[in-house]
């Protein structure tokens, strides 16, 4: 008898498709680019970028890229264990932990990867940056900087 290996069910979900035109001397070069999120509501997500000749293409490349760098998010009561403050390129961002009941209030990028990783009651800004790309990548790298909450609450207790 085979046995089957249970798999949690990952979530994907496409943050944004663009066509890249390029001039050459035989006329214009088209590609496209997708950003993917992937995810499976438990605490694990997991962003990237694929570029191809045709959108499923990039769409395929940009999914195993995403599943290659898939994170661990340390949540606390469904939302984030504490206020994260970072400046990555050129954005800026603010999260915020929430109350049970408050919903995800934030925009852009954010929302869908906080709803891909579990996180569901969180507030939060992202400031000097319109670019999708770029978003993204800063709130990866805010969700990197999580650490348990009682270590951040030791932590206030000592520096006062």
């Amino acid at each position: 008898m085979a046995e089957y290996k249970e798999e949690s069910k990952i979530e994907e979900r496409i943050l944004s498709i663009k066509r890249v035109t390029k001039k050459t001397t035989g006329g214009n070069y088209v590609t496209f680019s997708a950003l993917v999120a992937v995810g499976d509501g438990k605490g694990s997500v997991g962003i990237g970028h694929g570029r191809g000749l045709e959108v499923p293409q990039a769409i395929k490349k940009g999914l195993t890229k995403a599943k290659k760098s898939m994170i661990k998010v340390l949540i606390h009561n469904d939302t984030i264990p504490h206020i994260i403050n970072l400046k990555y390129k050129a954005g800026k961002i603010v999260l915020k932990p929430a109350p049970l009941g408050t919903g995800l209030k934030v925009g852009s990028v954010i929302r869908a990867i906080f709803d891909l990783a579990g996180i569901h009651n969180a507030s939060g800004k992202i400031i000097g940056s319109r670019n999708k790309i770029v978003n993204t990548y800063l709130v990866m790298e805010a969700l990197k900087l999580l650490r348990k909450r009682p270590l951040v609450v030791q932590n206030k207790k000592n520096n006062e």
